[in-house]
Order: structure tokens, then sequence, then C-alpha cells
């Protein structure tokens, strides 16, 4: 088999879901080392994003500066009454996102540190002398504007922080928290796991939302921020599992 062909076929086998290098290896007959090296091309050729032990396809993702202006008025209210619980002097967690960029930008003047993976946020903070500003290492995500991979999972073991802001793609109804992008979700866990508190950031449409793969469920949340849209039934069921709900 040509290497060009090789490739092809790896591709394939990746978007239909066999993501580990070793079951790759297996498949074709080949090693570890030359299905790396087939994987960091079709990586170069923007075809699919290396993970540590393997690679996730690359999906259509609509642009982020699409995303951040839908239901701007939410997101902003959001962002404001979550940054307003942050005192000085804390280390916060900024996750990727447009509803965390807008705490990022409530954030501006004040005296803390931010760490993130999200580079939107790493843009709006970079002239605040006043904040300490962590960016995490990994692999660049372009369209979304995001730091993703085992650099970026290895520094947050390393870290500690008071609060991590978290966004998602939806909230199911069994309060399952859930993203549509694989890539994003260890970064989501890691970030929960160096946190002593984590918040979800979600306005009132992620509700009726869905995604392909569950990050957490609701009672690993210590509190959730939405707006005055927010499904009294899912107010009322995040209030029995523990989960402190604030409404901007």
């Amino acid at each position: 088999m040509l290497p060009a062909e090789r490739r092809e076929q790896i591709l394939r086998a990746v978007r239909s879901g066999t993501t580990q290098v070793s079951e790759l290896a297996a498949a074709f007959g080949v090693s570890d080392m030359t299905v790396r090296r087939d994987l960091s091309d079709l990586e170069r050729g923007g075809k699919l994003t290396r993970v540590h032990g393997g690679a996730v396809g690359v999906t259509q993702e609509r642009p982020f500066a699409e995303i951040a202006v839908e239901r701007f008025e939410q997101k902003d209210a959001i962002g404001a009454l979550a940054a307003s619980t942050i005192e000085d002097g804390q280390t916060v967690i900024l996750d990727v996102g447009t509803t965390t960029l807008q705490v990022a930008r409530h954030l501006r003047g004040r005296s803390l540190s931010v760490i993130t993976s999200n580079l939107a946020v790493y843009e709006e903070l970079l002239p605040e002398e006043s904040i300490e500003l962590v960016l995490l290492g990994g692999v660049v995500r372009r369209n979304y504007r995001s730091l993703v991979g085992m650099l970026a999972e290895d520094a947050l073991r390393q870290l500690r922080a008071d609060v991590a802001f978290l966004g998602a793609s939806g909230v199911e109804d069994d309060l399952g928290v859930v993203d549509t992008t694989m890539v994003e979700v260890p970064i989501k866990r890691a970030m929960m796991a160096a946190a002593a508190r984590s918040v979800l950031l979600v306005d009132s449409a992620k509700f009726e939302m869905r995604g392909v793969v569950r990050v957490c469920q609701a009672d690993a949340l210590d509190a959730l921020v939405s707006d005055s849209g927010i499904p009294k039934r899912a107010r009322a069921a995040l209030q029995r599992a523990g989960v402190e709900v604030l409404v901007a």
C-alpha cells in the first residue's frame, strides 16, 4: 500500500472513531512510529487534530467571530455576573468559548491571575498589567481560537485555581453537560480538577442543545450561571442536585 493511500484510509478510520495509534497500527499492519508520522502529515494538512495517544477528525465548525455575536446580550450579562463573584487576588481559569470571553472583558482592571486555553481571552487581557496571565501550551485550534492536547493537559495538572469558568455545547435533560468537540473535553475536565470551584456558564438556549461527548454530570459542578430564560424545570433540578444557580 502506498503511503498516500494508507494516510487516506487512516483518515477515514479516524473519522469513523478509530483514534488510538496502537489500534491504527494494528489495523494497517505498520509500526506505531509510521502511524505517528502519518498523523503528523495529516494534521499539517488540517485534516485531523493530534491528541495524546492518537488523533480526532476535524469537524466543520462555524467561526468564533460568528458565534460570539449570537445571543450577545445574554452572554455579556452572564459574563458580568460571573466576574462579579471573583475577589481581587484570586486565580481564575477561563475555558474556551464566547461566554468566557465576556467574563474576561468584565475582569479588566482587576488584580488577579487568569489561566486560560482561550486565545481570545489572552488577546483581551494582554494589555492588563494588573492581571497575571498564564497561557496554556498545546496545539492551536485556529478556527475556535483554543489550545488543546497533552501539553495543555499536563500544564493544568501542575496548576491550582480558586475557580474555573467553563463553557459547554449543551445541558441535557438528565443534567449531563455535553460538548460537540471531543478534543476539548479532556481540557475541561483538567480545568475542573485544578480548581477548588467549578462554575458552568451557559445561556438558556444551551438547554435545548446537544453534544456528542459528555463532560460531566451536574453534581460535579458547584454553580451554574445562566440568563432569565433558563427553564424552570432545569433550574429546580440543578438546585436539587446541589448546584447553586445564578441568574443574570
